[in-house]
């Protein structure tokens, strides 16, 4: 069985490849760079963890698909995919300063990205009738923040589509839950990464909420 990062780094990511890992997970890892990539996977395996990666930017769904397909050919059928991309800079314009065109990048980031990867194991996983998908966004997927609007805008959309599967899948023995979290994710910062590799890894074992949310009133 294997667990999927889309947005893998060296905070979040290699905290949760670590928290599955240490299940018996194997874990593959997604980003855009591949030296990146390999220096996780080279770490993770230097602790005894089974790990891969594989190449692809997010905002290509056909690339992003494939990755996910390849790495499960590699480690075995995704039992677990969980997607927490890190939204670039240029995202996070203000409100009345936003375009059309400054709205399309975080679109095909945190929704469109988030529709290939879920269609790239939700076949799988209902021919074995269990499976879990993890979505994991900023504070702003609660609390539109007016400076940042592109992520304001994409992360509602992103839980929207995560809220829809989850009514649809869970009689399917599938489970899908969203994580909200303010502020930074990074050791020393507002949340330790290990932390929040808990919570993901409780959404998979206790299949009961559908959103956690963290430092969100």
């Amino acid at each position: 069985m294997s667990l999927v990062i889309v947005g893998a780094g060296p905070n979040l990511g290699l905290a949760v490849a670590r928290r599955f890992g240490r299940e018996g997970f194997g874990v593959g890892l997604i980003s855009r760079t591949r030296s990146r990539l390999d220096d996780l996977a080279a770490q993770l395996e230097g602790e005894g963890i089974t790990a891969a990666g594989a190449a692809a930017d997010i905002r290509d769904s056909d690339a992003l698909a494939a990755a996910i397909e390849a790495l499960a050919g590699r480690l075995g059928a995704v039992e677990v995919l969980e997607y927490s991309p890190l939204p670039a800079r240029e995202f996070m314009k203000p409100i009345l300063e936003t375009t059309v065109d400054d709205v399309r990048g975080p679109l095909e980031f945190s929704v469109l990205g988030a529709v290939a990867a879920a269609r790239a194991v939700l076949g799988p996983m209902q021919a074995a009738g269990r499976g879990t998908i993890l979505f994991t966004t900023g504070g702003a997927a609660i609390n539109p923040y007016p400076l940042r609007a592109g992520v304001g805008i994409s992360f509602a959309g992103e839980v929207a589509y995560a809220r829809m599967l989850h009514d649809e899948l869970a009689g399917q023995g599938i489970h899908v839950a969203h994580t909200a979290i303010a502020g930074s994710i990074a050791p020393g910062g507002d949340n330790e990464p290990e932390a929040i590799a808990d919570v993901l890894w409780s959404h998979h074992v206790d299949r009961s909420t559908f959103q956690t949310r963290i430092g969100i009133d």
